[in-house]
């Protein structure tokens, strides 16, 4: 194995706890709605509480990188990670839990500095690979976190002796936030046995080191060259946050920012966290019930684990571009499957099992709903909430819902399994490297945190929103929304973005941000190497 691919899968690790913190909140969030009596809006925000700190996170991280190193912050995020998931485990309250995610949040800074990492000591023909390996830890751990909730759920249920010991039966949530101590110690630890970032250590004028260290990872006939060109690359030295953003806004990094924010922007926007973070609440929609929901939510990590491995394979020799029109236009079809299944569904309490209804809530409250067809899902949970108390509605719609609907849940199923292999093969894996690419070395670091904050943002908002969303706007209603972004998005990728596979970092800069360079240049289009 070389030194690059042991430092790469390291960092990645990062990845991995990120999903884990990310998705492991989809089997929570039930839970502890029920146990702290939260609306709505309550359940978005311990959802997308982390989101927020990342979006400070997002503005501080590329800065500090460049300031005080990558392996430094990385060091610092993985501590993070630790402390927000014990203090998650042990919250007492809806704010001591809202808090203790946040504190999360602002380590998922990772997701910003990984990649910029890899990049930096990667060889440029597989780079793409290298930085797609955080990708895969990202659906890795989200996969682990469908799991672990799916086997401490069956626990929980479970009269077992060491289940009960151990109080998985009545702090089911806490054990699901708990689990990931594990893999965030384990990554703390890890980066100990990583280097500096040889390119930040050039830019920071530490040349000997940084040759250390580009010999362990280049052919030694190559580290002459790339350190030459790197140094004329970073000849200014590191410049000041200030600085660094007045270049980033000038004119001859229009294009780059533009590109960074499309791209950036259309990865969160498209609803791919509303589906990671909510998935056993879009599959109780269908009538699946909460068990079969959680089971369901273990194919989305599956799917995502193949479809990323595939984009790895790809994407060095297909190119970024391809498989951005390709993911965009998979996310529009399959949320239009999402949107059409449930248009042709049916709400209504059958007449006849009226007593299996009074057998669930414990009354005859729902007795005037028995035999009323609903003709979407708003109104069949606007009347189940006129009939029930708030905590009744909370602890039993799963199964109302799973009752009365009908509709075709295999096809819900795809169009959910198929939105995120498309976003798994393209704008997962894609954003992270054409970010850690188009900048150039001096304000990479600034760059990917302004792009970062607008990602972040993007995906505050809409994690923030979901319920609220299902509650008023509907399940149908929302996922045409997601489906309408898509298409904007493939059209602006379509037009806008240039390839960038086999390009060396400081090619790019080259042709990216030259100071010959404007927008409207059509030159500006690279063509893709062999």
């Amino acid at each position: 194995m070389s030194q690059a691919l042991r430092y790469a899968l390291i960092v990645s690790l990062g990845g991995f706890v990120f999903g884990f913190d990310a998705s492991v909140i989809s089997g929570v969030v039930g839970f502890v709605a029920i146990e702290f009596g939260l609306d709505a809006f309550e359940q978005g925000m311990v959802v997308s509480a982390p989101t927020l700190g990342a979006i400070i996170a997002s503005f501080l991280a590329g800065p500090m990188a460049d300031r005080y190193g990558r392996r430094t912050i990385l060091q610092l995020i993985a501590a993070l990670y630790v402390v927000s998931a014990i203090c998650s485990a042990f919250a007492t309250s809806y704010n001591t839990l809202v808090f203790a995610r946040f504190i999360g949040g602002l380590a998922f800074a990772s997701l910003h500095i990984a990649p910029m990492y890899i990049a930096e000591v990667s060889p440029a023909k597989i780079r793409g690979r290298m930085v797609s390996i955080n990708q895969l830890n990202i659906m890795l751990g989200f996969s682990a976190a469908y799991f672990a909730n799916y086997l401490i759920l069956q626990l929980s249920g479970n009269d077992a002796g060491l289940a009960v010991a151990l109080g998985i039966d009545a702090h089911t949530w806490r054990w699901m936030l708990g689990m990931e101590v594990l893999p965030a110690l384990m990554f703390l630890l890890l980066l100990f046995a990583i280097p500096e970032s040889p390119r930040w250590l050039l830019l920071n004028g530490r040349e000997t080191e940084a040759r250390s260290i580009f010999a362990r990872i280049l052919p030694a006939k190559d580290v002459k060259a790339e350190i030459a060109c790197i140094q004329e690359s970073v000849a200014q030295g590191r410049v000041s946050v200030v600085k660094a953003l007045g270049r980033l806004f000038s004119k001859p990094m229009r294009l780059v920012l533009v590109l960074g924010l499309i791209v950036g922007i259309s990865q969160q926007i498209t609803g791919i966290n509303a589906v990671y973070f909510y998935a056993p609440t879009i599959f109780e929609q269908s009538g699946v019930g909460t068990d079969a929901a959680f089971a369901q939510a273990i194919w989305v990590g599956i799917i995502n684990i193949v479809f990323t491995v595939l984009a790895m394979v790809l994407i060095d020799r297909v190119g970024r571009k391809p498989l951005m029109l390709a993911g965009l236009a998979g996310v529009a079809i399959s949320m239009t499957i999402c949107a059409g299944s449930f248009h042709q569904a049916t709400y209504q309490l059958p007449k006849d099992n009226e007593q299996q209804v009074q057998e669930i809530v414990g009354s005859g409250a729902l007795d005037s709903m028995a035999g009323v067809s609903y003709e979407n899902d708003v109104a069949f949970k606007n009347a189940l909430q006129e009939s029930l108390t708030h905590e009744e509605f909370l602890t039993h719609q799963s199964a109302l819902m799973q009752m009365a609907i009908e509709v075709d849940a295999r096809m819900v199923l795809i169009g959910i399994l198929g939105f995120v292999a498309s976003f798994a093969f393209s704008l997962g894996p894609v954003m992270w490297v054409l970010l850690s690419e188009i900048f150039p070395n001096t304000i990479r670091g600034v760059a990917i945190s302004c792009i970062g904050v607008a990602n972040s943002a993007v995906s505050y908002s809409i994690q923030l929103v979901f319920p609220w969303e299902l509650a008023h706007l509907g399940i149908v209603t929302t996922f045409a929304i997601y489906g309408g972004f898509a298409l904007v998005g493939f059209v602006l990728v379509a037009w806008l973005l240039p390839e960038t596979k086999g390009k060396t970092l400081e090619d790019l800069e080259k042709h990216l941000g030259g100071k010959s360079q404007s927008f409207d240049e059509p030159a500006l289009q690279l063509k893709p190497t062999a």
